[in-house]
């Protein structure tokens, strides 16, 4: 606390007898008045504070050191970059895998065969091809995936065309570091949250230059330690660019699907918790391909509003416990089912309309007539 003292001011009178230069016989008196007393009585308090000097105990060994120490405020005071936490491989106690999960998940896998989703032709794993480098085709990998968060394939797939050519043609550590931000805010900008990213894939492609000679790191640690890269993309990123299988990619459509299905009690709050549930009992050989499935089954039948229930193996052999009724919308998108065509590419493609009250289509390839197990289109 604070220290106060009242200091009163006062003043001290002399008089001084001294005879007049003008009249002896008068006798003048002046007063001689303490010069360092106040020419005026003052009732004011004087307010001392006592200041405590904080000195930083982090720079005591080089002050020391240096003869001098400076003291220096505790709002002031250095402290050490926090240090990023691993990221977590594995659940305590493991989660007891769901019934009937293997004969759910070849369901699914069997009705993926037939459909082609956006993720097929406009991934993340598609923005490689275009690249001859290894390096630039892995971190043509990473950036795709750093776009993608919050963003349709179809957007991401042309925000990293456009940036590629906005490069030069080519999606490299060292143009993206030399190109100005206008250049890629304006490459990028129909993504979501294109200001951030904007900033962070210049910021990561600078971490990669000076900290792994221009390269995607092998670890989910070190690409975590990214800016904008979290757990997701450091799977997915080690699942296209290194080929490696270290755990799930759980995006959106992971996590909702997986709770749909009931496979998680209780259900799990969010993507993260959704990987360690399925990483405890899924086998390891499953973990690289269920993103891909699981997405695109979630593009075009499990839509996170008005899931295409009707036209789901799933809800007709009991397997889903989050089964909808079907929507009578007339906004509904029609439902196109097409035959593949064989290797001789002679065989007609056929087409066949169930709903024909929306413009937009989606597209599901079926086995041609020859392949075995097929089922009839009223089936699915």
């Amino acid at each position: 606390m604070s220290s106060l003292k009242r200091t009163i001011s006062t003043r001290t009178t002399r008089l001084t007898a001294r005879a007049s230069p003008y009249n002896s016989g008068v006798t003048l008196f002046e007063s001689d008045v303490d010069s360092s007393a106040s020419p005026r009585r003052s009732k004011r308090i004087k307010v001392e504070t006592k200041v405590e000097e904080v000195m930083d105990t982090k720079s005591l060994p080089n002050a020391a050191a240096s003869g001098s120490q400076k003291p220096t405020s505790k709002r002031t005071a250095n402290k050490s970059p926090r240090k990023a936490k691993p990221v977590q491989q594995a659940l305590e106690v493991p989660h007891p895998a769901p019934e009937r999960w293997r004969e759910t998940y070849n369901t699914i896998k069997q009705m993926r065969s037939r459909i082609t989703a956006p993720v097929d032709t406009m991934g993340c794993d598609q923005a490689q091809f275009k690249e001859t480098d290894p390096k630039s085709r892995r971190f043509a990998t990473l950036i795709s995936l750093m776009l993608s968060s919050q963003t349709k394939d179809e957007v991401t797939d042309a925000a990293v065309s456009k940036l590629r050519a906005a490069l030069g043609g080519s999606l490299t550590v060292d143009r993206l570091i030399a190109a100005d931000d206008a250049v890629i805010a304006e490459a990028i900008g129909k993504v979501g949250f294109w200001r951030r990213k904007t900033e962070y894939i210049k910021k990561a492609a600078q971490r990669l230059r000076d900290d792994f000679d221009s390269d995607v790191p092998k670890t989910v640690d070190e690409l975590c330690s990214l800016p904008g890269v979290g757990p997701k993309m450091a799977f997915l990123t080690l699942h296209v660019a290194w080929n490696l299988n270290v755990g799930i990619g759980v995006d959106v459509h992971v996590h909702r699907i997986t709770n749909r299905l009931g496979w998680h009690k209780p259900p799990t709050k969010n993507p993260e918790e959704t990987r360690l549930n399925l990483q405890s009992w899924l086998p390891t050989e499953l973990h690289r391909e269920i993103n891909h499935m699981l997405v695109g089954f979630g593009q075009v039948i499990c839509l996170p509003v008005g899931p295409r229930c009707d036209q789901c193996e799933l809800s007709t052999n009991g397997l889903c416990p989050s089964v909808q009724k079907p929507s009578k919308s007339k906004s509904r998108k029609a439902v196109i089912l097409a035959s593949a065509t064989s290797s001789s590419e002679s065989l007609p493609k056929i087409e066949v309309e169930i709903e024909a009250e929306e413009s937009k289509s989606i597209l599901y390839t079926m086995p041609s007539p020859s392949s075995p197990g097929i089922k009839r289109e009223e089936a699915w």
